[in-house]
């Protein structure tokens, strides 16, 4: 497995397709997926939007996006990550969501916020979201349709910002 952490042209494309080959996400979804990639290769740094891209065999196999929340000192969103069905369960969104913590603690980020469906599709997404030591911070009823509430979680990076390196600690502001 390769991982970069550059978005280049053909990226959007993949991303779509490995967004749609979970069967978990709207087309509407999918859309901002893409566009948030269209955006990092647009605006570069400044778009706020960071990425880890995992390849094998020039196929994308999976992906994270993160970046720094607006009017906070150090909080950042995981805004998607994606695991290409073929590799599910082999330990690579683990090591996505490790790689996207580690980068965050290095830029100053001290807290990492992830939001959710309630919907039962997303009992496994939850789950590893918890074993990942997220914690349900909080579930807004309702919130994308009826019957579909937004569940929080929320996971505090001290481990990493002790013990970050100053390898990435520009991050936020390349």
């Amino acid at each position: 497995m390769i991982f970069r952490y550059e978005i280049f042209s053909q990226d959007p494309e993949n991303i779509r397709r490995l967004a749609e080959s979970t069967g978990f996400f709207y087309p509407y979804e999918v859309d901002i997926a893409v566009e948030l990639a269209e955006d990092r290769l647009s605006h570069g740094a400044e778009s706020g939007y960071h990425f880890i891209m995992a390849e094998q065999d020039d196929r994308l196999a999976g992906y994270a996006c993160f970046g720094p929340i607006p009017c906070t000192v150090a909080s950042y969103d995981l805004y998607w990550i994606a695991v290409d069905p073929d590799f599910q369960g082999k330990g690579l969104g683990r090591d996505l969501m490790n790689q996207a913590e580690q980068r965050i603690a290095a830029a100053g980020g001290t807290r990492v916020y992830v939001d959710t469906s309630e919907r039962p599709q997303y009992d496994p997404t939850r789950a590893f979201y918890e074993k990942c030591g997220y914690r349900l911070e909080a579930v807004l009823k309702d919130f994308y349709a009826s019957g579909d509430g937004k569940a929080i979680y929320c996971k505090p990076l001290s481990f990493f910002t002790q013990n970050a390196s100053d390898d990435f600690s520009q991050l936020r502001h390349i």
